[in-house]
């Protein structure tokens, strides 16, 4: 694929480690149709919103331990000196024991998966908040439904259909008609405008605490509508957080137990099984759900599909 000459700037990155960028990236993408992400073979194309202004780029792994990344817009240059923490570079698995099982085998199968810190706090934290108590369809229609209403064009050669994260004041001043369109809930619109409009304040406070996750995770969840799910989401993309235990999720806590000790557990249970491997409770997680031998069950209650446009 021939990528258009009017680059703005280059970085090859060099890392210590084996890592896969797709895969480390893969859950930054809400539903195949996110106007932030395009897949064309090994070119994983996003857009983001920097602090210092918007941002398209594209990846490419050449080697197992080698990243090229191309990146237009005003963005450009902060996005390109993240790019080792976006990629999962410096996240430290040494510590990290599977034993299980089934942690071990999909560790062998996935050794290149990592947890990216993208330090876009904001674009994950509306994302969780999109996707609070709603099956993922219906939340990624949503985002991808507001994105294209409200996020500009993305800079650069970027394929037809790329949008950039709405500002901070955009996503404030939606009015409630727009949300509902989208198909957001007035609960869900009311917690993402919220978190909105302390958008400059969570920025200030993961650059004052920087690596303190648990200090950011109180300040997340101070803002009213966000608990410790939404917040755990956010640390899983934005902070680099291994340890973020999506707690309350529909699934998870059922599917680990599931896979690993061949029963469903509950949150309580969840947090006992996974204490062991802390700080690296997300990759067993994450192994979890990536491993062909354990598949979630088909059978049993699941979360109701909703409308709330028709509402």
């Amino acid at each position: 694929m021939a990528v258009a000459p009017e680059v703005s700037l280059r970085r090859d990155l060099r890392m210590d480690q084996s890592v896969n960028v797709q895969l480390t990236l893969a859950g930054l993408q809400r539903g195949s149709g996110d106007p932030t992400t395009r897949r064309d073979g090994s070119w994983l194309w996003r857009t983001s919103r920097m602090e210092t202004g918007p941002v398209t780029y594209v990846l490419r792994q050449v080697e197992p331990d080698l990243v090229d990344a191309q990146a237009w817009g005003d963005g450009a240059a902060e996005l390109l000196d993240g790019l080792p923490a976006l990629v999962g570079a410096e996240d430290d698995v040494s510590g990290f024991r599977p034993e299980h099982p089934v942690l071990l085998d999909a560790h062998r199968r996935f050794p290149g998966l990592r947890v990216p810190r993208t330090g876009r706090v904001l674009e994950a934290l509306l994302g969780a908040v999109i996707e609070q108590k709603v099956v993922g369809l219906d939340a990624f229609a949503a985002w991808r439904r507001l994105h294209q209403r409200f996020g500009e064009p993305a800079p650069g050669p970027a394929p037809d259909g790329m949008r950039v994260f709405p500002t901070a004041e955009t996503w404030a001043s939606i009015p409630s008609w727009e949300w509902h369109r989208a198909g957001v809930d007035p609960q869900r619109a009311r917690t993402a405008q919220a978190c909105a409009r302390v958008g400059r304040q969570i920025d200030q406070l993961v650059s004052t605490h920087d690596h303190d996750h648990a200090q950011v995770y109180r300040g997340l969840r101070s803002i009213p509508g966000v608990g410790v799910w939404t917040a755990a989401e956010v640390g899983s993309r934005a902070l680099g957080d291994a340890d973020a235990v999506p707690f309350g999720d529909y699934h998870v806590a059922k599917d680990v137990g599931t896979a690993l000790v061949g029963h469903r557990l509950d949150d309580d249970g969840l947090a006992d099984l996974l204490e062991p491997w802390r700080p690296h409770r997300l990759r067993v997680v994450t192994l979890v759900r990536l491993s062909p031998h354990a598949q979630p069950e088909r059978r049993g209650p699941r979360m109701p599909r909703v409308d709330h446009r028709l509402i």
